[in-house]
């Protein structure tokens, strides 16, 4: 058997290496380039480069990193095996000493960037040194800075290719501060422009106008295609007056603070202001006696009641239907000897919290109010969420939202009227854009929804606009002609030609 051949001047690292096990099955040769090649004793393949541990995986069978083996012992690859689970344990101790010593937080495991060091680690093999406290802080960081500056001038040059949406995010830090921070999103990704302290200055809406010029001929006006801001009226006014300006810009709010506002005011409703605070009731009592928790704890299935936020009007709605779906084990709760027996049935508070948990139109009140805010509270996910463009789904979740609340009150207009006023209102008077209704129409996967798309004019009205052709918006019954025919075509070419042309029509 050929045994590798050590170097003069090793390491007391290197010496352990020589002794793994897996040095029983492998000859190191030395190539003219100075790399290590490896070669199998069983099968007589050689490897060019990686560590012993790479040549373990190869006798083990591990798969993604080296072929396997096919004439090594089953004895053998069982111990290659068990060798391997015991280094992959250290590794993993390793890493959690440190996390541990240096107070990491954990979900720094989750970063995209964790597993790819992992990976450029292990490819150099044992003895990579961390990088000092000096390199990391001056050379790494200058290093990152450029890289993340390429990056963003190739996005730059694709927003020119297919445009753009600047976003403005007002907020207040804790020296109290008034910050706009500007972004600029494209189907590439998210990229930070820059923060503007607008703490001396006046909001109006020149002044905001004209600060937002400034960074749109940063960006290129021509690739600008939309301005997201805050819905304050002052912002409003000063995104019309950037499209007076720039007649490729259109201003839209955002949609998110939208939805949650109108939440909010169906949270205000005067009766289900009396559901929320039953509700907050039950839960304050049940977890503030803790007998009581521990029993419900032991019922099947049972999971925690949510808590509603201190921001978020959604989390009042979700905090409904945690308790409405908990109804049954509150019941049992209640009117079990358990609980009747126990000095805390003879207060008031246990007598009121029994009152409204056997309240049978407080419960169908809860479930009618999760309906009414779960199509709004669905929407609000689509566009709270970063996995894809939302654009195209505001519209079509607005319609569904009000159509599905009709249903819900079985078309009785004193019933329904109350909250279709509420989204009416914050839906025309801020969300309603016709960009809106333009990326409805465009987007396929409400094309062949003959069973719930919206024919309003205001869907080809919207398209036309942002179309700009005057002509066809002077001649409306004309254009909606034209868009039937069209519609129509795309339905006699098939359904996968025509959402092939449905997105190559879309904007940007």
């Amino acid at each position: 058997m050929d045994t590798p051949s050590e170097p003069s001047n090793v390491s007391s690292q290197a010496v352990r290496e020589k002794n793994d096990p897996g040095w029983n099955h492998f000859s190191l040769l030395q190539s003219s380039d100075g790399k290590k090649h490896y070669k199998c004793l069983h099968c007589g393949v050689v490897y060019k480069g990686g560590g012993i541990n790479r040549m373990k995986q190869h006798l083990a069978g591990v798969k993604g990193n080296i072929g396997a083996c096919k004439k090594v012992s089953h004895d053998i690859r069982n111990q290659m095996q068990e060798n391997l689970k015991e280094v992959v344990h250290r590794a993993d101790m390793a890493v959690a000493r440190w996390f541990f010593d240096s107070c990491i937080p954990i979900n720094a495991l989750n970063s995209a960037f964790a597993q790819k060091a992992i990976d450029a680690i292990a490819s150099i093999g044992p003895g990579y040194k961390l990088p000092s406290y000096h390199m990391m802080r001056i050379n790494l960081l200058r290093d990152c800075k450029e890289e993340c500056r390429l990056l963003i001038d190739s996005y730059r040059e694709h927003w020119s290719v297919s445009g753009c949406t600047l976003m403005a995010d007002g907020w207040t830090d804790r020296r109290s501060r008034t910050l706009i921070n500007f972004l600029v999103y494209s189907h590439r990704g998210i990229s930070f422009c820059k923060s503007v302290d607008a703490s001396d200055i006046t909001k109006d809406a020149t002044t905001l106008c004209n600060l937002f010029s400034e960074v749109v001929e940063w960006i290129g006006p021509t690739s600008v295609v939309q301005l997201v801001t805050d819905n304050a009226a002052n912002y409003k006014k000063a995104g019309e007056l950037l499209h007076e300006r720039y007649g490729n810009i259109y201003w839209s709010p955002c949609a998110a603070h939208c939805i949650n506002l109108i939440l909010k005011d169906i949270g205000n409703l005067s009766h289900m202001v009396d559901i929320t605070r039953n509700a907050s009731k039950i839960t304050v009592f049940i977890y503030n006696h803790i007998f009581l928790l521990a029993w419900l704890r032991k019922r099947e299935g049972w999971r925690e009641i949510v808590r509603p936020g201190a921001t978020r009007f959604a989390t009042t709605f979700i905090t409904l239907k945690s308790v409405f779906e908990h109804k049954h084990d509150l019941q049992a709760l209640v009117t079990s000897k358990y609980y009747t027996d126990s000095k805390l049935s003879k207060t008031n508070k246990g007598q009121d919290a029994v009152r409204i948990i056997l309240d049978n139109h407080f419960w169908n009140m809860c479930l009618a109010m999760t309906k009414v805010a779960g199509p709004l509270i669905r929407l609000l996910r689509i566009v709270d969420s970063d996995e894809k463009p939302s654009l195209g789904y505001v519209y079509d979740g607005m319609y569904r939202a009000r159509k599905g609340i009709k249903l819900i009150f079985k078309n009785v207009k004193r019933l329904y009227k109350p909250y279709t006023l509420i989204i009416k209102d914050r839906w025309d008077r801020q969300l309603r854009q016709r960009l809106h209704s333009a990326a409805y129409f465009l987007n396929p996967s409400f094309q062949y929804d003959q069973v719930n798309y919206s024919n309003k004019p205001e869907v080809v009205q919207g398209l036309i606009d942002i179309i700009g052709n005057k002509d066809i918006c002077n001649k409306s019954s004309v254009a909606m002609n034209e868009v039937r025919l069209y519609r129509d075509q795309l339905e006699s070419f098939g359904k996968p030609i025509a959402i092939k042309m449905a997105k190559e029509m879309q904007p940007g």
